[in-house]
């Protein structure tokens, strides 16, 4: 004990900070054969800069080795907010730990939302700043429902590194996966944190393979725990070899012993499949394990953090952030393995020279680079999250926006925390924080005029549910003002007006976040709206190619309207790097048709695509190829041309076996096993695809493929069938064909539709 006292006797409660702890590691003679605990290692990559820049200077170089720009996802319910919170209290940034579902009448800092707070979940992504040490992290507590899918896209691309939160019962599950998949998009180092050790049927191991099965990781504990379930206590690092426990009211205080006796025998086998996970992505932990050697702690941090940055290796740790338990080492590891804005590679497009691929380096003396990736109405206008990539911004200076061109100048910068705001005059390089005042587009790059680039945007999936809305009463100018507002912030909520009906569409990723935004235009706007049966977006395609001649002539005294077109209309596949299934190929020689009617042609085309000849809803997967027609010297106009290229599709399309698509969902579905009978057969009677079965004690996991028209009212079914104790998420898959009983039912009722409207 009196190495715990040496530990910790002078420091303060909370945020025990790295280098405290390897000062007090340093000065105590029970370990002072040990190595540090856990201070980063120097940084791997020395900051380079190029001719055309000036020099880095030191302080600069200092601060940004200190910085970690870091995401925290997970499924929904493993924990990620509850985690967050205690990160902030350890770190002192709050005073007192708070209940995630608001059920002490204040709620989690990060879920600043009331909608938030009643429903228990994370609807918004919110971001904080915190101090560990000398170390700052700015973190981004992301949503973990699949209909707020957008929150995750925008927070990872902007984002260094990443803490990948696990159930330690429910492991991988399907917003994992997809979570998993969003990280690969951008590149992000991540390291792994299994939470709710303290849940009955905690088994971290088994979570550790579903990873490298699932998720094809390479990965590996550097933890093991003691004790699990309601005995859980604490855990083994596996590098330091010390046993580490957390006391006092709210486990503030880490403290560490020796390895139980009972444990020692699992934790040196944990630590030799440690050292030979690592062996197949590090040479020197190969050189050592052939050797049959043990790596010192140096030696064991130095290749974890190379491997985890190159994005080869996933370290796991584990804990229980709802029992404060092992979340100081976490952080540890947090600054330890995920890489600083210096070891990231970030690119931008050079505008002036033909969209050149150019390096950005996160240098504050540089022209200034970033990007805005988030929109919200804040009470003194709109705030704008902003990550700055290269240069600083300060408050007052003027900024250009590269799409439009347009200069602004900052009238307010602001670090966030949460909701709270805390004025600052500057952001360097590699930092995230907000300005207000400034009117933009989510996924807009700002320079300082001076350099010409433009950063890639975030991916946003296309919407797959539509409800037609209406307010209750006589329509305010708030209707309008609340749906601009969501769809600038958000760019998978997405509003048209019918053409035929006049009804107001809303489409967005799933029946739960339609639902949040007429919910939010009640609260925040005081409108009241009726929502229509949900619509689902069934897309139109052909299946093989089809010719087209047609003519449009049209004669009613004085000039007419003559336009001739000929080519091919056949099945074209997604184009990974444009993203687009749609395509007009230009193949006319000869000047048949002159060149000026030949953006007419496409007009026509992209008319044709946005209502099918078949149930009317949009077309893809096809390519227009326009091979030959004739024109008229006085007769030809580019409204002939246009109308003559949309009656062709037409003709064309319903020669080549169209079919109608509906979107496929991927639905996992977690319930106790008495009920397995009941699940798969309403997954049945629903169409759906059982891909995978996993049963673990007393509940089982489905996953299977089912088409969203089939899932309407299912949330009430599979409670009626398993007693209230099942659960299911869902997440778009892709487009596929219907059966085709159901496409002749679906035609059917669209022509009822339109027969009854031309009445």
């Amino acid at each position: 004990m009196s190495f715990v006292k040496t530990l910790f006797g002078g420091l303060p409660g909370r945020a025990q900070s790295v280098a405290a702890f390897h000062n007090a590691v340093a000065t105590s003679a029970p370990l002072a054969a040990q190595q540090t605990y856990s201070v980063p290692v120097s940084m791997l990559r020395r900051f380079q800069s190029t001719s055309t820049e000036k020099p880095a200077d030191s302080a600069d170089i200092k601060r940004l080795s200190m910085l970690r720009n870091i995401g925290i996802s997970a499924h929904i319910d493993s924990g990620k907010t509850t985690c967050t919170e205690r990160i902030l209290f350890y770190t002192g940034r709050i005073k007192e730990i708070h209940d995630v579902r608001g059920r002490d009448g204040v709620g989690a800092k990060m879920d600043s939302m009331e909608l938030e707070r009643e429903k228990g979940i994370t609807i918004q992504s919110a971001a904080t700043y915190a101090s560990w040490g000398d170390y700052n992290v700015n973190i981004i507590d992301t949503p973990g429902h699949v209909d707020f899918t957008i929150e995750v896209e925008r927070a990872l691309r902007v984002l260094d590194g990443a803490c990948l939160i696990l159930c330690s019962v429910s492991g991988v599950q399907s917003q994992t996966i997809t979570v998993d998949r969003q990280m690969r998009r951008y590149n992000v180092p991540r390291l792994s944190f299994i939470n709710k050790m303290d849940r009955a049927g905690a088994n971290p191991f088994r979570i550790i393979d579903q990873m490298r099965q699932k998720l094809k990781l390479t990965a590996a504990a550097v933890q093991i725990p003691i004790g699990t379930e309601d005995q859980f206590r604490g855990v083994v690092d596996l590098i330091q070899w010390k046993a580490l426990y957390n006391e006092g009211d709210n486990g503030e205080n880490l403290v560490s012993k020796d390895i139980p006796a009972d444990l020692i025998e699992l934790a040196t086998e944990k630590r030799h499949e440690l050292i030979e996970q690592l062996a197949n992505v590090d040479d020197n932990i190969a050189d050592i394990y052939l050797n049959e050697e043990i790596p010192t702690a140096e030696q064991f941090i130095t290749a974890i953090r190379t491997a985890t940055i190159n994005l080869k290796f996933t370290p796991v740790l584990m804990g229980s952030a709802f029992k404060n338990t092992a979340v100081q080492p976490l952080l540890n590891a947090i600054v330890d393995y995920l890489p600083n804005p210096t070891e990231v590679t970030n690119t931008a497009l050079n505008i002036a020279d033909n969209e050149k691929p150019v390096e950005l380096t996160p240098y504050s003396g540089n022209p200034f680079v970033g990007l805005a990736f988030k929109l919200e109405e804040g009470r003194y206008g709109q705030l704008t999250y902003m990550r700055i990539y290269q240069g600083a911004l300060k408050k007052g200076s003027f900024i250009t926006n590269v799409k439009t061109g347009k200069k602004i100048k900052v009238p307010r910068l602001v670090r966030m925390h949460a909701s709270d705001m805390e004025d600052v005059d500057e952001l360097g390089a590699g930092e995230i924080g907000a300005m207000f005042g400034v009117d933009c587009a989510s996924g807009d790059t700002f320079t300082d005029g001076t350099v010409q680039v433009s950063l890639s945007s975030m991916f946003a999936p296309q919407p797959v549910i539509s409800l037609s809305l209406s307010p209750i009463g006589k329509e305010s100018p708030n209707f309008s003002k609340a749906l601009n507002r969501f769809q600038k912030e958000d760019p998978t909520f997405r509003v048209h007006v019918d053409k035929e009906s006049k009804e107001t569409i809303i489409s967005g990723m799933g029946e739960l976040h339609l639902q949040i935004y007429v919910e939010r235009m009640k609260r925040e706007y005081n409108v009241e709206c009726l929502t229509g049966k949900p619509q689902v977006a069934f897309r139109e395609t052909i299946t093989q190619a089809a010719k087209f001649n047609y003519t449009h002539k049209k004669q009613s005294g004085g000039a007419g309207q003559f336009g001739r077109v000929m080519g091919v209309l056949e099945p074209m596949e997604l184009d990974e790097e444009t993203g687009k299934d749609v395509a007009f190929e230009n193949r006319v020689i000869g000047g048949n048709i002159p060149t000026n009617f030949i953006p007419a042609c496409e007009k026509g085309f992209v008319d044709a695509l946005e209502k099918g000849p078949l149930i009317g809803h949009p077309v893809n997967g096809l390519r227009m190829v326009l091979e030959d027609g004739a024109a008229h010297a006085v007769d030809s106009s580019e409204l002939a041309f246009r109308i003559a290229t949309k009656n062709a599709f037409n003709e064309a399309f319903a020669k080549a076996k169209p079919t109608i698509l509906e979107p496929i969902m991927n639905v996992a579905i977690t319930a106790p096993t008495e009920f397995q009978g009941a699940v798969i057969g309403g997954l049945n009677k629903r169409k759906g695809t059982v891909v995978d079965t996993e049963i673990q004690e007393d509940y089982f996991n489905v996953t299977a493929d089912v088409p969203l028209n089939d899932m309407f009212g299912y949330s009430t079914e599979l409670r009626s069938a398993t007693q209230g104790k099942g659960e299911f998420s869902m997440e778009y898959k892709d487009h596929q064909p219907v059966q085709t009983h159901v496409q002749e039912q679906l035609i059917q009722e669209y022509k009822k539709k339109e027969a009854a409207k031309s009445k």
